[in-house]
Parts: C-alpha cells; sequence; structure tokens
C-alpha cells in the first residue's frame, strides 16, 4: 500500500526497539534509511545488517548525542549532505523514575532535552526543505504519557506532553504544504501504551522485585493496572502504523495523535 522507493527517512534512536521495528517496515516499503544512534553504539552494525536483509534501498549509520544542540545540527548536516530527508521519525528517548521531591534536576534536563527539545530541533531542520518539495512525513513516538500522567514520572510525562502540544503547532504551520499529489506535509504522534522494550525493563524488574514474582507475573500484573487489552504492542505493529501514516492516502491525517494502547486512555 506505501511504496517509499527513492525516498530516505531518518529515524532517532533506530537501532533498537520501537526505533528500529519503524526502520524495518520503512526500509521494507524500499525507502532508504538513515539510522541514529549514540555514538559507539554497539547495535548500530546489526540493526544495519537486519534493514539491508529486509530491503532497505540503501542503510547509513549516524550517530550524535541529543543532549546536545549542536551534536544535532550535525546530526542533520551530515544526513541532508547524504539525501533529502523525506520522513522524520523522532522516537529517541530516555527515561527515569522517582518522586518530584527526589529527582535531580540533572535528569529533568537530560529527559527534556533528548524527549523534547531534540524533536524541535530536527524538525525545524528538516521540514521546510519538506514544504518545497511539497511531501514530508514526520512521526513522533510519544507515549500514553503524553495523554495522561502516572506517578514519578514527571520529566518523562511533561516531555511526552510537550511533544504532543510541539507536533499539533508544526501540523498547523506545514498544513497546506503541498497537495494531494505530491503528498502534502504532515505530523502526527504515536503514542504507546506498553511495549516491550529496554526503556521499560527497569519498571518490570523494580515491579517483579515488589511482588516477589517472576517477570512474566510482574508484566501480567502492569497491563491488569493500566492497559485493558492485557496485551502489549510489538514494535512491528507500531512500525506498521508509522508505515501507513506515510502512505498517500494519509496525506489528511496531520495533527494527530494515535494511542496504541490497549483502550488505556479511554478509562
Amino acid at each position: 500500500m506505501t511504496d517509499l522507493r527513492g525516498r530516505t527517512a531518518l529515524i532517532t534512536g533506530g537501532c533498537t526497539g520501537i526505533g528500529l521495528g519503524i526502520a524495518k517496515a520503512l526500509g521494507a516499503a524500499g525507502s532508504r534509511i538513515a539510522l541514529h544512534g549514540l555514538p559507539g553504539e554497539q547495535a548500530a552494525g546489526h540493526a544495519c545488517q537486519e534493514l539491508d536483509k529486509d530491503g532497505a534501498a540503501d542503510v547509513e549509520f549516524f550517530a550524535a548525542d541529543l543532549r546536545i544542540p549542536d551534536e544535532i545540527g550535525s546530526l542533520m548536516t551530515r544526513v541532508l549532505d547524504w539525501n533529502p530527508i523525506d520522513v522524520l521519525v523522532n522516537n529517541a528517548g530516555v527515561q527515569s523514575t522517582g518522586s518530584l521531591s527526589t529527582m535531580p534536576g540533572s535528569t529533568w534536563d537530560e529527559i527534556i532535552a533528548v524527549n523534547l527539545s531534540a524533536t524541535f530541533h530536527t524538525m525545524k531542520a528538516a521540514m521546510p526543505a519538506m514544504a518545497e518539495r511539497g511531501y514530508g512525513r514526520v512521526v513522533n513516538i510519544a507515549s500514553v504519557h503524553g495523554l495522561v500522567a502516572s506517578v514519578n514520572k514527571a520529566p518523562y510525562t511533561a516531555a511526552k506532553f510537550g511533544l504532543v502540544g510541539l507536533s499539533k503547532v508544526a501540523a498547523l504551520e506545514y498544513a497546506a504544504a503541498g497537495n494531494r499529489e505530491s503528498g502534502g506535509v504532515t505530523v502526527n504522534c504515536i503514542c504507546p501504551g506498553w511495549t516491550e522494550t529496554a526503556l521499560v525493563e527497569p519498571q518490570i524488574t523494580a515491579r517483579a522485585n515488589e511482588l516477589g514474582v517472576d517477570r512474566s507475573q510482574a508484566i501480567a500484573d502492569m497491563l491488569a493496572e493500566k492497559q485493558p487489552s492485557r496485551r502489549t504492542a510489538t514494535t512491528a505493529e507500531i512500525g506498521e502504523l508509522a508505515l501507513w501514516l506515510c502512505s498517500p492516502v494519509a496525506h489528511n491525517i496531520t495533527g494527530a495523535t494515535i494511542p496504541m494502547d490497549g483502550g488505556w486512555v479511554s478509562q
């Protein structure tokens, strides 16, 4: 349904988890993949091999520390020198849990920088050229915590709420770019609920220790508390949703915030 041959997609935090799931879906549709990760990221080589095997037109790894604006600027320059960016997926994220009263200020700064400010910088660099070409897709990976709050997640929740708002502003500013034939420029958020990735492993471990149960029982308890479907999402499923948002038929879907949470935010 979606043919991305001739297109280039940049996925931040793309070497593992949700980012890699999205990169695989876009690569299988024929896109070139600019895969971002941290300098020295061990998973980068394996991820690039997987994408090449799955049919990506080309794959290149770009390292940058998204906590540092100058490194983000360098990242965007290097990717744009490689190929114009048609699809931008802001997926990179970090998390640390703790109460508002005990959360270190440095942790707040890091989470806001990576989960929110980096997205501002990448969109600012990539979107003007998308508008000139009349086609562009920005998919920002938020979270259910961009729609509802949880205790002990102040910086993460603040960043994800901010990401949803930032995406709506960008969607409005670029809504008239392009047309049906060119595909237009859209900006949307995907808000996953429980998805088994490295980001949530510390929470699973903490719940298992708290209850004195094994990992599978801890996951079941977490799902029962928040997610009515009692099922986790897979990274491949999130990838397919991101791919659909890049399709021509999705040209009028912009500024949307799409939960993939088994009914979590409907309660």
